[in-house]
């Protein structure tokens, strides 16, 4: 079988692609899935986050390798197993990133990736509930909801951060990222809005695409150094092997991507070597320069009946669901992660390198079950971290999955950063407006103090927030670690293309999926041969005694 263009992967990046690939008719394409198709009601629900976490039907659930300054804990890297990929099964959070953040993809080699170059694909993906602007789109497929934050601690959190001298921002999607504000959310009426909602399903009809799910890539097939096609594995356990006559895209995200190409022969010559796989191109980069956000939580007692707790519970769940189900509104309709800060972590910093964020109700570390007690807790995120780890092959079976080492707190510096961010956080809960609310400090608790005392906290209790990026990395031909051009061209290789999160030159401030969208709206345009969308210079605040102030 033939088709113009095949898609791997249908996730954030692969569904924007099949829409934007076949809008004008011309193209076949083909789009597989390594996972089932995504009917599941806990799919559609934006409170279900823990549950869909929680099985393996929409998760791969891959399990990382011991963590050396981990103590040797692994930690298990979620990730989406079916149509919307991640973004079927994410914390729905949207933000795009500093504009700095793309100021430095472009210095490293990756030209047309500034901000100027990609607000507008930005403002094409979305349709923002508060309005088009000058920095917002109002009406691209993606809807994206501001919040009305109703409980009392989201308000004690954003008049804290106040208090205590930071920023407010009103948007920060917008002209000021830094300081605290309103998280918007990826949802629609109450709705999850994945990518396969907002752009899969209104393609779906149209006769030049054509979907497979439950297909596993086995291989991409070379003739020489040009991509020919691949071979997919279907449930039943037959081969298939498929033509693209113009390109093969991957976009299996920062895991299946790197892991797929170096099955098919295209990564570290000498680690190929070492399972039997013939080299087709000597590509050093592929599975380096992993990077991900690590995330640090504190727990702390509520004072008042305020947290969501008594709604976890069985017959506040079924109201709640119930209410869902009718009216697409109340608990059940947000992620509970409706206030964010964006600060910097000390003078000197140019621009935010820590996010905060608060949720209603604290979860068991190990269950995600809810504490049975009014509680609420706040998640410490490096933004910018230092340490870089890698994803590697066990074998050379595609059943088996890769090696996934995130070398958190390799570099020193990060272990800094994340005791300034839980400084910064008891900073926060000490300040007037949570005083009414906050009561005792549950973890890490009022006693650990000391920088070692808070390291051996970290060392315990420090996860992911499941951003995983970089592994395929931009970057110009001369650069030895880079994987593909900045038009995701893969180097020294003929038509095969890579659209995801892996091809981040470095992870953005803050949830990686809204720039994971952004990255396939601007590429489907390189792919139809499209000149860029018109560049839109815009201010952009920042702190200018950043070199000597922290706030």
């Amino acid at each position: 079988m033939k088709y113009d263009f095949i898609i791997v992967g249908a996730g954030s990046a692969g569904c924007v692609l099949a829409n934007r690939l076949t809008k004008d008719g011309r193209n076949r394409v083909l789009l597989v899935e390594a996972g089932p198709k995504n009917n599941a009601l806990s799919l559609k629900i934006p409170a279900a986050v823990l549950k869909n976490l929680q099985t393996t039907k929409y998760n791969w659930a891959y399990q990382g390798e011991p963590e050396p300054e981990l103590g040797g804990r692994t930690i298990t890297h979620d990730r989406g197993k079916t149509l919307g990929g991640s973004s079927s099964i994410n914390g729905l959070c949207f933000i795009r990133g500093h504009a700095l953040d793309f100021e430095g993809w472009r210095q490293s080699g990756c030209e047309g990736w500034g901000y100027a170059d990609v607000l507008p694909y930005f403002k094409r993906l979305e349709k923002y509930s508060g309005g088009e602007s000058e920095y917002r789109g109002g009406n691209g497929p993606l809807a994206v909801h501001r919040p009305k934050p109703q409980n009392p601690l989201y308000k004690a959190f954003l008049d804290a951060g106040s208090e205590a001298g930071y920023p407010v921002t009103d948007d920060i999607c917008g002209y000021r990222q830094e300081g605290f504000g309103v998280f918007d959310m990826s949802i629609d009426n109450g709705e999850r809005n994945s990518t396969a909602k907002a752009y899969l399903d209104p393609a779906r009809p149209r006769q030049n695409l054509k979907v497979v799910t439950d297909a596993q890539v086995q291989k991409i097939l070379f003739n020489g150094n040009e991509a020919i096609g691949i071979s997919y594995k279907k449930a039943n356990g037959e081969t298939i092997k498929v033509e693209a006559l113009q390109e093969v895209i991957l976009s299996a995200g920062a895991v299946g991507s790197p892991q797929l190409l170096m099955l098919s022969g295209v990564g570290p010559a000498s680690h190929l070597k070492e399972h039997g796989i013939p080299i087709v191109a000597d590509l050093p980069g592929v599975g380096q320069n992993l990077n991900d956000h690590p995330d640090f939580v504190l727990k702390f007692q509520c004072l008042k009946p305020v947290s969501i707790w008594p709604q976890t519970r069985l017959i506040g769940r079924t109201f709640a669901g119930i209410r869902w189900i009718l009216r697409r509104d109340g608990i059940c309709a947000s992620n509970q992660f409706e206030a964010v800060a964006c600060v910097r972590s000390g003078a000197g910093v140019e621009y935010p390198d820590i996010q905060l964020t608060l949720s209603p109700a604290a979860v068991d570390d190990q269950t995600w079950k809810p504490l049975p007690e009014h509680a609420f807790q706040i998640h410490v995120g490096l933004m910018r971290n230092f340490s870089r780890g890698n994803i590697t092959l066990r074998n050379a079976d595609p059943a088996t999955p890769p090696r996934i080492l995130a070398n958190y707190l390799k570099d020193p510096r990060d272990r800094d950063l994340l005791r300034k961010g839980i400084r910064i956080v008891r900073e926060i809960v000490n300040q007037p407006a949570f005083k009414p609310f906050c009561g005792e400090e549950i973890y890490p608790g009022n006693a650990t103090q000391s920088d070692s005392e808070l390291d051996v906290c970290i060392e315990e209790k420090l996860n992911t927030q499941w951003h995983l990026s970089g592994t395929a990395r931009m970057g110009a031909s001369n650069n030895r670690e880079a994987v593909v051009d900045p038009n995701g061209l893969v180097h020294g290789i003929s038509k095969l293309r890579i659209i995801d999160a892996s091809i981040m030159p470095a992870a953005t401030n803050g949830n990686t999926n809204s720039p994971t969208i952004m990255i396939a709206e601007k590429l489907s345009d390189s792919v139809l041969g499209k000149p860029p969308l018109d560049r839109i210079e815009v201010p952009v605040w920042q702190n200018k005694n950043y070199e000597t102030c922290q706030r």
